[in-house]
């Protein structure tokens, strides 16, 4: 596995740190052709780092001069073609591209492909001739493969010349026309020298935080659970939330909500899930209501009438499946999941349905929390340690993003780790979980005092 070393860059160069990605007059961030699954696989490939769309051919131009202008004086980086027969492939190096006309030696770079969930690399035979920084082409790797050859949307590609010894039928099945070329840079996860939120992480913390949510009591006599409504997209980890809230409580790990990895939402239906403390033990003055996933395109999955009917209760929703088995229960919080791994990658159709609903709620006055989840996925920090959660640049990054993203302060954004593989519970997910509880619950706490008010 190659080591990352991010480039030291003079005075003059860290000027070009942060580019802007937009060409003039275009407001939207380019969305990444490269799948989620794709983008993890090199970045487990390369350790500790994440991708920066840097730039999208289609939409900044198949030309050397339009290449130059994004990526110049960027490093490392990750350039990928694509083909019309479907091949995914490209070459990184730790090298900052430049126009010199020079080639620089990078024993670090690599050509790769996929196949399949495989990633498949190709190391220089000749470091010293790694990368070549030509003025008339896009990313140039030696003399064996050149993205947008000659400012055109095409591939050169030579295994014979000794530089890449490659299969050219493995690496893009000789299919030399790109349907798109695009070139992220890599950012490094950094640890912070201290947490930016305290978190006492320790077993009579732990028990202090279940105690009280047990004690939980909402603050208006006449509601005698707090109802905290759960939305997100597919695969955020909704349902694998509420299984973890009560695996925390019964003691050991459970799946009563359905939640898994799919395209489509697993949960079909408006269910409701009650908290009982532990086997035998009370039931918990708590309700997490699951919802269908969220999904881009209109019609489909849960949407913005939907949402009104669950909250307002005057009518059934639009969808006559999806409903409540008590039609008397209100919504005191709403919680938006967002999978941590996705934010990036998230589609301007997928966050103006979020915002939309946001802004809904916002008009009912109900408080709204954000859950981060899938944060060890995210950042190899916390998969090592998720005492790390706040000592994570990257993750912080990430909530400040989707604060952004959504319209809504950091405050109101709680990180956490569901259970997914585990058999046994783990005393700092744990923490989290319960801290994430607690944080509705003071949300609804205030939503309550306000109303009666």
């Amino acid at each position: 596995m190659p080591g990352l070393t991010i480039e030291k860059k003079s005075e003059e160069e860290s000027c070009y740190t942060f580019v802007n990605i937009n060409p003039p007059g275009q407001m939207s961030t380019p969305n990444p052709q490269l799948s989620i699954s794709q983008q993890r696989i090199i970045c487990s490939h390369l350790g500790g780092v994440r991708l920066n769309l840097l730039y999208k051919a289609s939409v900044h131009g198949f030309t050397a001069e339009d290449f130059h202008e994004q990526c110049d004086n960027l490093a490392p980086t990750v350039s990928v073609g694509y083909n019309a027969s479907g091949y995914v492939f490209g070459g990184y190096t730790r090298r900052p591209f430049c126009q010199s006309g020079e080639y620089v030696n990078d024993d670090q770079a690599f050509l790769f492909t996929f196949s399949g969930a495989k990633l498949c690399t190709f190391p220089p035979s000749n470091a010293a001739c790694a990368v070549k920084m030509d003025s008339d082409s896009g990313p140039y790797f030696g003399e064996a493969l050149v993205l947008v050859n000659e400012s055109k949307p095409v591939v050169y590609s030579d295994p014979r010349g000794g530089y890449y010894p490659f299969n050219p039928v493995k690496m893009h099945g000789n299919d030399l026309d790109l349907t798109e070329c695009e070139v992220y840079q890599l950012e490094e996860t950094t640890e912070l020298e201290k947490p930016w939120r305290t978190v006492i992480w320790e077993s009579e913390k732990r028990k202090k935080l279940m105690e009280s949510i047990k004690a939980y009591q909402p603050t208006t006599s006449s509601v005698s659970h707090a109802q905290i409504l759960l939305i997100g997209p597919v695969g955020a980890g909704k349902s694998s939330f509420s299984n973890s809230v009560k695996s925390v409580f019964r003691g050991y790990v459970t799946n009563q909500a359905t939640s898994g990895s799919s395209t489509t939402s697993l949960t079909t239906q408006f269910r409701s899930y009650s908290v009982w403390a532990g086997r035998g033990g009370n039931l918990l003055p708590i309700i997490l209501r699951d919802t269908t996933g969220l999904e881009e395109s209109t019609g489909a999955g849960l949407d913005l009438d939907d949402i009104s009917s669950i909250i307002l209760k005057d009518h059934r929703p639009a969808k006559a499946s999806l409903y409540w088995d008590d039609h008397k229960d209100k919504i005191h919080c709403v919680v938006y999941a967002i999978d941590a791994c996705k934010i990036s990658t998230m589609t301007p159709q997928l966050q103006k349905k979020m915002v939309a609903i946001r802004k809904k709620v916002n008009l009912m006055g109900i408080p709204q929390l954000v859950l981060l989840t899938k944060i060890d996925e995210a950042c190899p920090l916390v998969k090592e340690d998720l005492r790390n959660v706040y000592k994570s640049g990257y993750i912080k990054d990430l909530m400040e993003e989707v604060s952004s993203r959504l319209g809504m302060p950091m405050s109101c954004v709680v990180p956490v780790k569901n259970y997914s593989e585990e058999l046994e519970l783990d005393m700092n997910c744990d923490i989290l979980l319960l801290s994430a509880i607690t944080q509705m619950l003071r949300s609804v706490n205030t939503y309550l005092d306000e109303f009666q008010e």
